[in-house]
């Protein structure tokens, strides 16, 4: 399983969700990127990243089955390359 598992993601501060019958919009207003997010579930999860310690916390709280955590992380690997989410560890502690 990929190093994700273990480390602590959130939505980018630069990203908005907005709610729709198939999942979620992601608009990033910085690289003004919009991306479907095209499961509910994976809405969840999303939202749930920056409450959780890591990625699989996130996914078990989500309530996906372990079966479908390389696709989830397959869809998260996505969101992190266009910058719609982030490590929340390499900013905790940073000034603002």
């Amino acid at each position: 399983m990929s190093a994700m598992l273990h480390q602590r993601w959130e939505l980018s501060p630069s990203v908005a969700l907005r709610p729709e019958p198939f999942g979620a919009l992601a608009y990033h207003f910085g690289n003004r990127r919009l991306t479907f997010l095209k499961r509910p579930q994976l809405v969840v999860v999303v939202r749930a990243l920056a409450e959780q310690p890591d990625v699989r916390s996130a996914l078990a709280a989500a309530g996906v089955p372990a079966a479908e955590w390389p696709a989830y992380l397959e869809a998260l690997i996505r969101l992190a390359q266009g910058d719609m989410i982030r490590r929340a560890d390499a900013h905790e502690g940073a000034s603002v």
